[in-house]
This record gives structure tokens, sequence and C-alpha cells, in this order.
């Protein structure tokens, strides 16, 4: 083979890692992403319902602003 031919598969191959690395890198936000969200529902949930104990009435959050 030429050394043209090894240095572009040498090349190609450092490529593919990277994306396989990428590609990983992704794939653990993509979870940590749905991990967090769940985690905020719970906590909006949680402060939902401690607003609405303290005051008896629904949420701020869930209130349509003054001028609606």
């Amino acid at each position: 083979m030429s050394n043209d031919t090894i240095r572009l598969e040498e090349q190609l191959a450092h490529q593919e890692k990277t994306v396989q690395d990428l590609s990983d890198v992704v794939a653990d936000q993509a979870r940590r992403i749905q991990r967090l969200e769940r985690q905020l529902l719970i906590l909006m949930e949680r402060e939902a319902e401690r607003e609405f104990e303290a005051g008896g009435q629904v949420p701020l959050a869930d209130q349509k602003p003054p001028h609606w």
C-alpha cells in the first residue's frame, strides 16, 4: 500500500473513534437530561403542593397572569 493510503486509513480510524466517543457523550448527556427533567418535575409538584397547602389556592405557577 502507498503511504497516502496508509495515512488515510489511519485518519479514518481516528475519526471513527472520535465519532464513537462523541456518540457516547451525547447518549450520556441525554440520559442525564432525562433524569434531571424527572427530578425537576418532582420538585415542581412538591412546590405546587406546598403552595396549595400554605395558601389554600391554586399554586402561583398555575395561575394566569392578571392581564389575561
